[in-house]
């Protein structure tokens, strides 16, 4: 990967769905060479697909949080289980250290997200928690 193939990539990440002369142009490279290194790119695994990000305030789920989980010796997979079946953790992620499991949360209202805590603090095989609230998203 050069440097074009990372100003390719900062483009798309801003806009993925800017058209090939755009890019081409932005780059000062030949739209022929813009088209090749994106199927480069996507045939390495580097890029894996394309998105479309929301406004937050248009989405549904105004409350967004993580939540840190430590298990209880190797209920590791029984806890997946558990929040797997919590519509409210929008992604879950194994990690090393302190906390086994870094949960995405996302409610509605402060009320549901109450609601939501209370629920997964009953998930057996959890033996602490601890939550931070996303306040503000920055892109790259």
């Amino acid at each position: 990967m050069d440097d074009i193939d990372r100003q390719l990539i900062g483009l798309l990440r801003n806009d993925a769905r800017a058209s090939v002369a755009s890019l081409a142009k932005a780059l000062r490279v030949a739209r022929g060479t813009v088209q090749n290194r994106m199927a480069r790119l996507a045939a390495s695994g580097t890029i894996v697909g394309y998105t479309v990000r929301l406004k937050p305030d248009i989405g549904v789920e105004r409350i967004r949080a993580f939540m840190t989980v430590a298990v209880e010796g190797t209920q590791v997979d029984t806890v997946i289980k558990a929040l797997r079946g919590e519509p409210a953790v929008a992604a879950l992620h194994s990690t090393n250290g302190r906390w086994d499991i870094v949960a995405e949360l996302r409610a509605d209202s402060l009320e549901e997200f109450d609601r939501v805590l209370a629920r997964v603090r009953l998930v057996e095989g959890i033996s602490q928690t601890e939550t931070s609230l996303l306040l503000s998203t920055f892109k790259f």
